[in-house]
């Protein structure tokens, strides 16, 4: 699948762990809407609520990369996530860790959208998320929702 290959061990982005990551990142992709249609949408996504999930018009299940990154760095993931974006070595996250940062809630909604099971889930994000945030910041930097979105759509078809 291009861009991400090289991010998942293995080589290859099943179309299952495209779901999840497009649930998580870009969920109106995922959801009937046409990538131009994202890109006009480029309001701030909200912030995630205390129950664990806020489904923002086009930042998936919390409210972007952005979402993602904040929610791993309040659960005391932090340097991991930091790893992830910046230029070094990315830090693995074990798929228990990254339940517990996403909320039970957005396994849930995810395993649905995917038919994976939860554990099953979260081992495969677990094992991918760390180099699939690493392509999209290349240069240390957190590309905005629309350009997340841009990416994603060229895998949706």
């Amino acid at each position: 699948m291009g861009l991400f290959d090289n991010a998942v061990p293995g080589g290859n982005v099943a179309k299952p762990l495209m779901i999840a990551l497009g649930a998580l990142l870009v969920g109106k992709m995922l959801s009937g809407k046409s990538a131009d249609q994202t890109d006009q949408a480029q309001s701030p996504a909200p912030a995630p609520s205390p129950s664990g999930t806020a489904t923002s018009a086009d930042g998936g299940l919390l409210g972007g990369l952005g979402g993602l990154l904040d929610r791993l760095k309040d659960a005391g993931h932090g340097n991991t996530a930091d790893s992830w974006v910046g230029t070094g070595q990315n830090r693995p996250i074990q798929a228990n860790d990254l339940g517990n940062a996403l909320g039970p809630q957005v396994i849930r909604e995810i395993a649905q959208r995917t038919g994976l099971n939860e554990q099953d889930l979260l081992k495969q994000l677990s094992a991918a998320l760390p180099g699939i945030v690493d392509q999209l910041t290349p240069n240390g930097q957190v590309p905005q929702q629309h350009q997340v979105a841009s990416i994603f759509s060229k895998f949706a078809s």
